[in-house]
């Protein structure tokens, strides 16, 4: 039992110690009034390091980014006039042709055949032609049967012009210079009037197709340039606008325009994508700033001013934007001081203390 009461007179104490350490000794008492002076051990905030840009005005081009599609300059899918067997194909898939080339030939023996036969009879209706022309100056002859030996050559003449028409049409030439693609047919097979043989390209100049908004119609005409990529090549193209659809789409509000560009190395292929890049105009005196440094609000944006060493919010109103900038039409002046970092740190009043300045 008395060990028991030792132990218990021990903790005690202990407690005792402790609760006078930590409320009523010299230490405790100066903390309290330390904090009770607002003074303890809390350091006041010194001023925020910031960069700030001076506002300037400059000249910026009014570029929009869009989407299109690269065509031809011409397509065409080749078929045949006339039915009949394919009795030769002249042209190698994939390869350049010219305008007027013979790519394929459908048998046409009976018609050169009525054609050579034609040729006989009107050389034997102009030898008679002939010789009642001069019985009629002699008047051996009437007026009547000369017209009739006239009519008969000139009907043979035309019949021949018939049969060479019908023989044009069994042979299927380019009808302009371009690239030809695979083949749909073989030597031999039979060839009908419905069915394709290949299909022929032209895309030097390539065409670009594509569609602006309609507010831009009034800066945008032919002669226009634009700048655009593709998904198979890292190389920048040039193409000039040459048309302009005439009526403007009225679900999209957009309006339809074609562009040429130059393709001599045959790198822009029919169907591909093309993002543009539209230069519309530009404008001579603005400001920039770069994007970070302009906060949106609930009914605006607004900016950071660096202002006798303290930060000031400003609201502003913007306008065009790039992929790193964004014009400012209202709420600066140029000599104004924007804040440019740290602006996660900012409050109105906030001390600022200037590391770099851009110019």
């Amino acid at each position: 039992m008395k060990t028991k009461y030792i132990i218990y007179t021990a903790l005690a104490l202990l407690v005792a110690y402790l609760v006078y350490n930590k409320f009523f000794s010299e230490g405790a008492k100066k903390s309290a009034a330390a904090m009770a002076s607002g003074k303890g051990d809390k350091k006041k905030g010194g001023p925020v390091g910031v960069n700030v840009m001076i506002v300037k005005e400059t000249a910026v081009n009014n570029i929009i980014d869009i989407t299109g599609t690269i065509d031809a300059n011409e397509k065409v899918s080749l078929i045949s006039q006339t039915a009949g067997n394919i009795t030769g194909i002249y042209f190698n898939e994939g390869t350049k042709v010219t305008k007027g080339q013979l790519l394929v030939k459908v048998y046409n023996q009976d018609l050169e055949a009525s054609l050579q036969q034609n040729q006989y009879q009107v050389a034997l209706a102009k030898q008679q032609e002939s010789r009642n022309r001069q019985l009629l100056q002699k008047e051996a002859i009437s007026q009547e049967e000369y017209d009739t030996s006239l009519t008969s050559l000139n009907s043979l003449k035309a019949a021949a012009d018939v049969i060479k028409a019908q023989i044009a049409r069994t042979e299927i030439r380019a009808p302009f210079s371009g690239t030809i693609g695979l083949r749909n047919v073989s030597p031999g097979s039979y060839l009908s009037p419905s069915s394709p043989i290949a299909n022929l390209v032209n895309i030097d100049p390539a065409k670009v197709t594509f569609a602006v908004p309609e507010r831009y119609l009034s800066i945008l005409g032919p002669g226009s340039k634009i700048r655009f990529k593709t998904e198979s090549s890292m190389e920048n193209f040039v193409g000039t606008v040459y048309a302009i659809d005439p009526s403007i789409d009225a679900s999209s509000r957009t309006i339809t325009v074609r562009a040429k560009a130059p393709n001599p190395k045959g790198i822009l292929t029919a169907g591909s994508f093309a993002k543009i890049n539209l230069t519309l105009d530009q404008i001579p005196k603005t400001i920039l700033l770069p994007t970070e440094a302009v906060i949106p609000d609930l009914k605006s944006s607004l900016v950071w001013i660096y202002h006798n060493g303290t930060a000031v919010s400003k609201p502003v109103k913007t306008d065009l934007r790039t992929d790193t900038k964004i014009q400012v039409i209202e709420g600066l002046k140029p000599g104004d001081s924007v804040v440019v970092s740290g602006l996660i740190q900012m409050r109105p009043k906030v001390p600022l203390k200037i590391l770099k300045v851009i110019k």
